[in-house]
């Protein structure tokens, strides 16, 4: 029986994308494609996610690539611009589920700039609790995050539903026994939670 539901927040709902910075500051997409994909990449985004201070990541790229020191600044000093807002469709289901169940977040995201998103947005406000990688210094689909905030509000896996865009990051929900729901672009994510008997959204 499904008691607690665990949402991850970036592409679930909130609105995160560099390209809504850096598509202003690269005119030609083919710049901007590389600069996203070989200079400030996902992978190095997610050292930060990790725990890795922002100002040794800015700096040792900098080193790396000094042609695009500027470019790289841009991508914490103006964070914010990556952030288009709300996804709307599901931050609407969050209020309907709190009559039924406990709501908890577990988000990949830097400890430094979620605080800066949560004042942002006042949907981080509905969850009774939520474990930040950027904080514990692990990040999802390592199977030890999941497993601390199991251990830190008291749940049985068994009994969480974890929604999350990431396959990889489901996959590792599945195998500690979590039920899933896995957000992809076409998700309708009310209709996904009416099918595994999720009260309230009628």
């Amino acid at each position: 029986m499904i008691r607690n539901i665990v949402f991850d927040f970036g592409g679930v709902l909130v609105d995160w994308n560099p390209e809504y910075l850096f598509k202003d500051v690269f005119r030609d997409r083919s710049e901007l494609d590389y600069f996203l994909e070989n200079i400030c990449t996902p992978g190095w985004n997610e050292q930060q996610d990790a725990g890795r201070p922002l100002a040794d990541a800015v700096r040792i790229l900098q080193q790396r690539h000094p042609q695009y020191r500027d470019e790289i600044h841009l991508y914490y000093d103006q964070w914010t611009t990556m952030l288009r807002g709300t996804i709307e469709p599901n931050v609407a289901l969050l209020k309907p589920l709190q009559a039924n169940y406990r709501l908890f977040g577990l988000t990949n995201w830097s400890a430094e700039t979620f605080p800066i998103a949560y004042d942002l947005y006042p949907l981080f406000k509905e969850f009774e609790g939520i474990v930040i990688s950027g904080e514990e210094k692990l990040k999802k689909p390592d199977e030890r995050i999941y497993l601390r905030l199991l251990e830190r509000y008291g749940l049985a896996a068994g009994e969480c539903l974890f929604i999350d865009d990431s396959v990889n990051n489901v996959q590792a929900a599945i195998s500690l026994g979590f039920k899933v729901v896995h957000v992809q672009r076409e998700t309708c994510l009310k209709r996904e939670l009416q099918r595994l008997g999720i009260e309230g959204l009628d």
